[in-house]
């Protein structure tokens, strides 16, 4: 049986004709780079192979490391500030009432209040542009573990509850309610 090999457009009947040809010396060079190449059974080294395989893997280490070191530095300044409520007051001082708020930020970065929400339904909140003071001034919440007492002056009636949002200069929200006690 013959066996046919097509390779860069040269027709090979089995390796004995090449054998053939060369020993009559009518083989040209691409036909006996050819044979050689069919004949040749050697692949990469052992060593060679490993050292791959180590290449690979390294790199593979360090495209991995490269992208988590970015995704937990990107989520890590995300998280800066953790604010949380840490008390709200309300009382009512000859016939003024108050609800003092305090805002504690145990994360890794200062926290600017820009605007302060309130109302009695968490859908229609009112942003107040009066009747706040803040506690300090600046209305920055310092970093690990700093405070800001927020004071609002607003008719409250007790058994009611009132919603309340916080936002920070760079976005973030604090939303959370409560319902106002009796008079005391």
């Amino acid at each position: 049986m013959s066996v046919e090999y097509e390779l860069f457009s040269i027709r090979i009947s089995d390796s004995h004709l090449l054998n053939i040809m060369e020993s009559k010396g009518s083989a040209s060079r691409g036909e006996l780079a050819v044979k050689k190449m069919l004949k040749s059974k050697r692949g990469i080294s052992p060593i060679l192979a490993t050292l791959l395989l180590i290449v690979i893997a390294v790199a593979a280490v360090i495209v991995t490391y490269a992208w988590v070191m970015t995704f937990t530095t990107t989520q890590t300044q995300q998280a800066g500030a953790v604010l949380t409520e840490a008390n709200t007051r309300f009382y009512n001082v000859t016939s003024t009432f108050n609800i003092e708020v305090t805002i504690m930020n145990s994360g890794s970065a200062d926290a600017k209040m820009a605007k302060v929400y309130f109302g009695t339904a968490s859908g229609s909140l009112q942003e107040l542009t009066s009747g706040v003071n803040f506690d300090p001034p600046s209305k920055i919440v310092s970093a690990n573990g700093g405070s800001l007492k927020i004071t609002i002056t607003q008719t409250w009636q007790p058994g009611t509850r009132y919603y309340f949002n916080f936002v920070t200069e760079a976005g973030q929200s604090l939303p959370f309610n409560h319902v106002a006690p009796a008079y005391s």
